[in-house]
């Protein structure tokens, strides 16, 4: 195959050696052989015999030897994680960054990240330090301590692996059969020309972008000076590995990302709609958001948190849950997004951590305990359940349930007035909504339901009112009792 332009064969369980007749591929201008089990040397062949190679991917194998010569002229090069040794090739480090050779521990020559090369004579040292090493590593502690963080290394890896796709400059887009170059997304939006731009937010731009398929994305896209911060750049990265993790139809999808240090975003399922919070803004939308669209965003939501607290290995808590954060399509049904500050829950850790989500949705105990738990996204769940039937925040209501003067008010004349009074069927739903959302709203966590136990509510058969809404107070509705908490 002579004229083959492009092999990839990464992430497979291919073994034994590179064959050198891979050189008689003179056309070849992308290789990849990365994510397999190849042993033996690099060949000098791919670098000295193919001229048109202009990206090489041989990381995450066995290779042993030296580096080529030859491999400094490849446009793009990524070495890393095999078991080189010897000299850095000269003038390696003016073409490629000292990423594309992490993992090579036996690599030396004064490029950043890696020890100077040793003198010839040193070459007995060498050999003794090869020699006892392998006998200090057998004693029993370190054996055992190795072991562990060879666990954690591994999941670590596999994560890093994944969020370092082509090096940043080809990646995949899942739920699609074949690649889509970088070219193409800087071609799609100019460059992320700001026309494109939808919105904006604390951890980037998001833009518009339609691909040569004809579909039309969202690209999340963190900025030159964030990408340099490392609490913009954890939360990137965070966000990659929770939603490469999880699918559930209320949950936004993450078609693919590009990680690379020059140029960090995620690419989304684009929501025609926006986000909640702007429509229920917007007078002529949130009319068009009836009360049966609002009901099924409100489940939604509790199903797609339900799977997060429940379904998931480990529990994942949001910790922003927000009218902001959910994202409406054209048949404007629900998806939670924005998972930048989400937590995975360690059983064996206290989950202490820095005060992080939107004020008028975190929960009171959060200020005072630091602790993220479950019962955190459960308080905010019921803000959001709250301003969607209500069509406002609900800074007031909340401000006043310790008083005395809501003791009177009545459920209907907290409604959203800007739409038509709900019949008899709906009437019973919102009925159930205010119930839960209250009882969400509970100051202590612990007389919280889980968000299993709303889901369930929501899917369970519903009984219906003795009372219209008219005659239904707020105290009721808190003092309602939810048999399942």
């Amino acid at each position: 195959m002579k004229s083959l332009s492009s092999l990839y064969l990464d992430h497979n369980n291919l073994i034994g050696h590179i064959p050198t007749q891979i050189g008689n591929l003179r056309s070849l201008k992308d290789l990849d052989l990365s994510h397999n089990f190849i042993s033996g040397e690099a060949p000098v062949e791919i670098g000295s015999t193919i001229d048109n190679l202009r990206r090489l991917d041989i990381s995450y194998n066995n290779l042993i030897g030296n580096i080529p010569k030859s491999y400094v002229a490849i446009q793009i090069v990524n070495l890393s994680y095999n078991s080189l040794a010897g000299p850095i090739p000269l003038d390696f480090d003016k073409f490629h960054t000292p990423d594309t050779l992490i993992g090579n521990k036996y690599l030396g020559g004064g490029f950043m990240g890696f020890p100077p090369c040793l003198p010839t004579s040193n070459k007995s040292i060498v050999t003794k330090v090869k020699f006892f090493v392998p006998i200090a590593i057998s004693l029993g502690f370190l054996v055992l301590g190795g072991f562990l963080l060879c666990r954690r290394m591994v999941k670590k890896t596999q994560f890093e692996s994944r969020s370092e796709t082509k090096n940043g400059n080809l990646f995949s887009i899942w739920n699609y059969d074949g690649h889509i170059a970088y070219e193409d997304i800087i071609e799609a939006t100019e460059d992320f020309d700001i026309k494109y731009c939808i919105g904006a937010g604390g951890y980037g731009s998001v833009y518009k972008a339609k691909l040569p398929c004809g579909k039309v994305i969202a690209l999340k896209k963190l900025h030159r000076l964030e990408a340099e911060n490392p609490t913009f750049d954890m939360s990137f990265r965070n966000e990659v590995k929770v939603l490469t993790e999880i699918r559930h139809r209320n949950i936004i999808k993450l078609h693919g990302f590009c990680l690379h240090k020059r140029c960090m975003f995620l690419v989304y399922e684009y929501m025609e709609r926006g986000s909640l919070f702007c429509i229920l803004n917007n007078d002529v939308e949130a009319i068009e958001l009836d009360w049966s669209k609002r009901l099924n965003i409100i489940k939604g939501t509790a199903h797609a948190l339900s799977y997060m607290h429940h379904e998931c290995i480990p529990t994942i808590v949001h910790r922003d849950i927000t009218s902001n954060n959910i994202l409406l399509n054209n048949k404007l049904e629900a998806s939670v997004s924005d998972f930048g500050t989400a937590k995975l829950l360690d059983p064996d850790s206290s989950n202490q951590t820095l005060v992080v989500g939107t004020y008028g949705y975190i929960a009171p105990e959060f200020a005072y305990t630091m602790k993220v738990t479950e019962k955190c996204d459960v308080f905010s769940f019921g803000v959001v359940a709250l301003e969607i039937i209500m069509g406002r925040h609900p800074t007031e209501l909340l401000t006043s349930l310790s008083s005395s003067s809501s003791q009177n008010m009545m459920l209907h004349e907290i409604l959203d007035q800007r739409l038509p009074p709900p019949n008899h069927l709906v009437q019973q739903d919102i009925f159930l909504v205010a119930t839960i959302a209250f009882a969400c709203l509970h100051e202590k966590p612990k007389s919280r339901p889980t968000m299993k136990c709303v889901s369930q509510e929501f899917l369970s058969q519903k009984k219906p009112i003795a009372k219209p809404l008219q005659a239904l107070s707020l105290w009721q509705l808190r003092n309602q009792k939810m048999y399942m908490i």
